[in-house]
Order: C-alpha cells, then sequence, then structure tokens
C-alpha cells in the first residue's frame, strides 16, 4: 500500500508548496512519489496533457517528482470571480460557478471525488505526499474542511506542520495551531519545520529546545529565507512585485521574485503589466524578470513611459474591461500604443485590444461591451465551455518584433472561454496581430516561456533605445533548476532521515539539529 506524508501550515504562504515540492523530488530518487492537495484556490493554472486544469502548485510538484501532472493531483481547483463567486474546475473541468455558501453545500459530493482521486494515485505510487491549504486550524472550518481535516482523516498520514519566522511568533503560532487541532487528527502530527530563517541561529536555539519540550515533538530543521526560481503560485505575490509593496509576507519562491525585482528596479527596459482586478496566469510574465523592471500597475495608475505593455489573463473579461474604462486605464493604453509603444494582450487580454465583446449571458448579463479597438477581432461568449490544451504553433506573424523568428516554433497552453475571429493571426491559427507589428494578442499563456520570444522582443525594444545585446543571453534559469536548488537546501537543513524513519521504519541516521542549521 502507498504510504502518505501531510505538510500543513499554521497559516497561508508560509512555505507549504515548496516544501511539498522539494519532499517530492527527494524521495522520488528512492521510491515512485506524487503530489496531492484536495482542494487549490487559485488564478494560476496548469494544463495537463489530456487537457485538464489543476493548480500550478501541484503540477510543479509533479515535475519535482519527475512525473507528469494530472488532474487526481489536485481534483478540485477554485478560480475566484469575484463577489464571493468562483468557478469549480473539477478533475480538469470546469462543472459550475458557486458562491461560497452554495459550494459548501455540495461538500459531501466534493468529498467522494477527492477520495476517489487519492485512491487512483495510490495504484500508481509509492507515496503521496500531500498539501494543506491555509492555516490548519481553521475551527470554524472543521466541518467542511475537505483539504486540511477531511484529507487527515480519510488517510490518517504522519503530519508536518510548517510555520513562517519571517510572520513573528512562530513558537506561538506552531504551539497554537497543534492544540487547536482535533484530537484524532493532532496525534498524527510528528514534527514541525520553521521556515524562512535570517540570523543567528544560536539565538534561535533556546526557542526550539523549548518548543520540542513543551510539545514533545521534534523540530525536524530549520529553512533558510531561499533565492529560488519557482513560479509563484497565486496572487498574494503580485505585491512583492510591485514598487510601492515591499513588506508583505511571500514563500521561498515569491522571495526570488521579490529579490529579482528590487534588483532590477532600475533596469533599463521597463515593462508594464496591467494590475486587472481577477488578473490570472500572471506567472505568464516572470521569465520577463530576470531581464527587464516588470510593473504589475493598478488600474488607477499612469503609465509612464514603458518600453512594452502587457495585458494579462483574467478571470472576468467583461468585468476588468468595464473596471479598465472606469479608471481610464484603456484610454492611457490606446494613447500609448498610438505613440509607437508595442502592446502585447495574453487571453483575456487580447479579447480586450478588439473591437467588441459579445457576452450572451455567460459572464455578464451585458449584450455588449466595446474593445480598446487596437486589434480587428471580435469575440463572442456564448457557452460555458472552457479550451483547455497545450500547444505548439509556428510564428506566421512579421513586423518589427517578430520578423526575425517568423517560421520558428513556441510553446504554450490554453485556458479561455469564447470565441474570437481574427483576419490576421500571430500563431499559426491563434492571436492577431496590427499592421503596424507592434500590437499583438494572443490565447497563449506560458508564451515568454520561448526564448525565442524573449528574444525577439528584446532585440526590438535593445535596438530602439540603441542599446547593444552583444553578450546577452535570454536563457533564464528553468523550473526544473529552481526545484532542484530547493531540495539541495531540504537535505541539508532538515532531517530527511528521521521523516524516512517516520514513513518506513528504516534505521535513523540523526543528526543534531545544530549540524543542520542554514
Amino acid at each position: 500500500m502507498a504510504k502518505h506524508l501531510m505538510v500543513l501550515g499554521t497559516a497561508s504562504h508560509v512555505g507549504k508548496s515548496v516544501l511539498v515540492a522539494a519532499l517530492c523530488q527527494i524521495f522520488s530518487r528512492d521510491v515512485a512519489v506524487a503530489p496531492f492537495k484536495a482542494q487549490n484556490m487559485s488564478l494560476n493554472s496548469w494544463i495537463t496533457n489530456t487537457g485538464g486544469e489543476i493548480g500550478i502548485a501541484q503540477a510543479i510538484q509533479a515535475w519535482a517528482a519527475g512525473i507528469e501532472p494530472t488532474v487526481d493531483m489536485n481534483p478540485v481547483l477554485l478560480k475566484p470571480k469575484g463577489d464571493r463567486m468562483s468557478q469549480v474546475v473539477i478533475l480538469g473541468k470546469p462543472a459550475y460557478d458557486r458562491r461560497a455558501g452554495d459550494y459548501y453545500e455540495s461538500i459531501n459530493e466534493i468529498s467522494g471525488v477527492v477520495d476517489d482521486a487519492i485512491k487512483r494515485l495510490e495504484k500508481t505510487c509509492d507515496l503521496i505526499v500531500i498539501e494543506g491549504a491555509g492555516g490548519a486550524a481553521e475551527i470554524n472550518l472543521y466541518d467542511r474542511d475537505i483539504v486540511n481535516i477531511g484529507t487527515a482523516r480519510s488517510v490518517r498520514p504522519p503530519i508536518i506542520l510548517v510555520g513562517d519566522i519571517e510572520r513573528g511568533g512562530v513558537f506561538a503560532s506552531l504551539y497554537g495551531t497543534l492544540a487547536l487541532l482535533p484530537d484524532d487528527i493532532r496525534v498524527l502530527v510528528k514534527g514541525f519545520v520553521i521556515n524562512k530563517f535570517r540570523g543567528d541561529y544560536s539565538i534561535l536555539a533556546p526557542g526550539i529546545s523549548e518548543i520540542e519540550e513543551i510539545t514533545g515533538l521534534p523540530v525536524f530543521g530549520v529553512l533558510p529565507y531561499a533565492d529560488i526560481a519557482i513560479p509563484s503560485e497565486d496572487s498574494v505575490s503580485i505585491p512583492d512585485k510591485m514598487v510601492q509593496h515591499h513588506n508583505h509576507d511571500h514563500d521561498p519562491h515569491q522571495q526570488h521574485q521579490h529579490q529579482q525585482h528590487q534588483q532590477h528596479q532600475h533596469h533599463p527596459i521597463d515593462i508594464v503589466v496591467i494590475r486587472l482586478p481577477r488578473i490570472s496566469n500572471f506567472t505568464d510574465f516572470e521569465p520577463l524578470e530576470t531581464f527587464a523592471n516588470v510593473r504589475y500597475l493598478p488600474l488607477n495608475s499612469d503609465l509612464g513611459d514603458p518600453d512594452l505593455i502587457i495585458v494579462p489573463g483574467t478571470k472576468n473579461t467583461t468585468a476588468d474591461l468595464k473596471e479598465m474604462q472606469t479608471h481610464g486605464m484603456n484610454a492611457r493604453i490606446i494613447d500609448a500604443a498610438g505613440r509607437g509603444t508595442p502592446v502585447i494582450g495574453i487571453c483575456g487580454g487580447y479579447q480586450m485590444l478588439g473591437h467588441t465583446i459579445t457576452d450572451c449571458g455567460f459572464e455578464d448579463c451585458e449584450t455588449e461591451i466595446a474593445g480598446m479597438g487596437l486589434l480587428n477581432v471580435t469575440t463572442t461568449f456564448e457557452r460555458y465551455e472552457k479550451q483547455t490544451q497545450q500547444v505548439t504553433k509556428q510564428v506566421t506573424a512579421g513586423g518589427p518584433i517578430l520578423e526575425t523568428i517568423r517560421g520558428k516554433t513556441v510553446t504554450g497552453y490554453e485556458i479561455h472561454t469564447g470565441d474570437t475571429t481574427s483576419p490576421h493571426p500571430v500563431f499559426g491559427d491563434d492571436g492577431c496581430i496590427d499592421g503596424s507589428g507592434l500590437v499583438f494578442g494572443t490565447y497563449l499563456h506560458g508564451l515568454f516561456e520561448n526564448e525565442n520570444i524573449r528574444e525577439a522582443i528584446f532585440r526590438y525594444i535593445y535596438a530602439k533605445k540603441g542599446m547593444s545585446l552583444e553578450g546577452i543571453s535570454f536563457g533564464v534559469a528553468t523550473k526544473e533548476e529552481g526545484i532542484r536548488e530547493f531540495a539541495e537546501i531540504v537535505e541539508k537543513c532538515v532531517d530527511i532521515s528521521a521523516i524516512r524513519t517516520i514513513l518506513w521504519g528504516s534505521p535513523p541516521d540523526h543528526k543534531p539539529i545544530a549540524d543542520r542549521t542554514p
């Protein structure tokens, strides 16, 4: 029978997802491992090779385990649409929209979906590493919590509890969470991990000894504040990317992005990503952060004089477009495009760049809304059906940016509703480009993961600014490299042999925690 290991947190964004990814990689060297998260809430998602949509964190964890992501790894995905409404994606396919109260009324049915998914994983894996959600001790939700308490009761796994020392009060949060867990779940907790430590370990050590004595549980390790390249799990990390917000908490993978942003704040290349209220899949733009100052700009902001404007995807195109119009951001983008600033629209952003969006009751009760008119396309929403697939396309458009890579291939994935007609496609049959070649849109998420796209864009910008490209490479650290780097940190700082003993009863090779300090 498959073994299970569960990682719970004292709060949201304490580092559960990256620790699960690291454990998946470490244990996959010896046994078949799969990640699992019963229910995720995120607008950053990934499309499996069968066309199913899951949270991007579980895709990252699957890659860490050396396997392809599947919908069983995240059987329920909630995608917030605003006004307490979420799209409920079950086993990779959109099922319905629900308000929070209505969703919980169907929790028994959803629990069955979760149980079936984990049973299918058990048939092919030796170990399933389970990620919890938010804080484990949400006492108001215990009767309907399928992702923490429900999953723990279903499979009875040993549990590691993670606390974030950056937030302050880490010992109180570990102790308090443990104390508030139901009796039958508390006994499953086998130890703690303290995350994002910076400073002198000797000052922390007395607290570790005290928490171990009070709880009778070991601290398996203390992880340092790390600098790694792993895509962000959800929009909590966006404030870390914005110039006016530098003090928000963030996961180790978000720390990397935040530090990268600080490093390039005064980079000569300036890219603006419009911070839509319901922005989705903003991980699309993280590959650009290595080479430019990428600003995530709220709708009430001035654009300044950027070298490139990106209108991103959104969970509700018509609602976000109307908010852009209310704040005048659409007019500022139109004005910038008229002055020769390149504009790229991704997914919902592509739809917004067209002439009109006709909504036949799917997203909004309004029949038609005017777009920005920068691209000669129209979009119609007619059915509750989402197109989700991985794709490989050929660059078929030219112009000042794309001509240098015309005929080359790009890869990406589609997650969209609505049908868009275009007389001037960009990538095979996808997208549209204007007459200047400086404004184009596409349904391809992951576009900037392609090195040839990055090079084409920066080659144009560098030339326009009279800057030399000599000696510059537009390769970026891969997700796999970031995962491997963090796994090495975890192996150094966490007592993996003790966790192995808990799982399989293998002889312990315990190293004192003082020998495993960051």
